[in-house]
């Protein structure tokens, strides 16, 4: 099986290359084999490359930078999907497209489930929202991947930032009224082999099958729930705990009205992943866990 992987330079695309692998040929595609700020381009490209199966986590992330670039936001989250969905349903090919908790609007404290009503808040929400409505107007088989807050130990994430800020600051100022799980790209690329190793023995038709059994979408984050001030003093105490020596003595909780950003985030991250769990038999290690893997792997990567 020919897997085409989008996004290898990114967190979850990354962390996805090497376990694809053990399911078929990868075709790795970072922005010079595909470049999705150009959608016309990419049916020629994907009738070159013939994949089997197209995993999309590629996309653009730069939530405030959206509220300025909303056309640019829309050609990578959207119209770049709707091409490839477009190709893959004319060829038969099946596709995983990830998408994120942004396309709720953020309210209540209960997790969000895969048939509530979106709403979202910014453009970078607005845009994925649009590229997931792309893959299912497409008519092809399809697997959409909602998470959230989603964190390595490689790339630019909130680790790598809390980690930076708590080796020169003394003093560091959280949010603590959004709420969601943390997730390592690592435990999205297992969950998403768990889902596809059906690929081994019956090939498109198994992984449509399990596409079909959670009517082609559903969540996938970690297990448990944090602010991001939770996240935060997790990681200093992780760090610590490993022997880094770090400038910061405390992290203080703040209200997100006192950090205002051009784009609005939800408040109500959560995700249930009911579905995940019982129409497809994956369960997600919690935040905590995913944290210490990634934790593990920067200190060996410092050392």
């Amino acid at each position: 099986m020919r897997i085409l992987l989008t996004g290898i330079n990114g967190q979850v695309g990354s962390a996805l290359r090497g376990p694809l692998g053990s399911l078929g040929s990868v075709l790795a595609a970072d922005r010079t084999v595909l470049d999705l700020t150009r959608p016309r381009e990419l049916p020629g490209i994907l009738d070159a490359m013939a994949p089997d199966l197209i995993v999309n986590p590629a996309a653009y992330t730069a939530v405030d930078q959206a509220e300025d670039e909303r056309e640019l936001a829309y050609c990578v989250n959207a119209e770049a999907p709707r091409a490839m969905a477009r190709w893959a349903a004319s060829h038969d090919v099946p596709m995983v497209h990830f998408s994120t908790d942004y396309v709720f609007n953020g309210h209540g404290d209960r997790p969000w489930r895969e048939n509530d009503p979106t709403a979202p808040l910014s453009v970078y929400g607005a845009s994925k929202l649009a590229g997931e409505i792309a893959v299912r107007k497409a008519g092809g088989r399809h697997l959409i991947i909602r998470t959230s807050w989603v964190f390595a130990s490689k790339g630019k994430n909130f680790l790598h930032t809390i980690a930076r800020l708590a080796s020169e600051r003394s003093e560091l100022r959280i949010i603590a009224d959004q709420v969601g799980a943390p997730t390592s790209a690592r435990s999205l690329a297992e969950g998403l082999i768990s889902i596809l190793g059906v690929a081994d023995r019956d090939g498109r038709d198994g992984i449509a099958r399990r596409f079909d059994a959670v009517d082609g979408l559903v969540h996938m984050s970690t297990s448990g729930e944090t602010s991001w001030h939770g996240f935060a003093c997790a990681i200093v105490d992780g760090l610590r705990d490993r022997g880094s020596e770090l400038a910061v003595r405390s992290v203080l909780p703040i209200h997100t009205r006192e950090f205002p950003t051009k784009a609005v985030r939800p408040l109500n991250s959560r995700l249930d992943m009911g579905r995940l769990e019982k129409a497809l038999g994956v369960w997600m290690p919690s935040w905590r866990d995913a944290l210490d893997q990634e934790l593990d792997e920067l200190s060996r990567s410092d050392q």
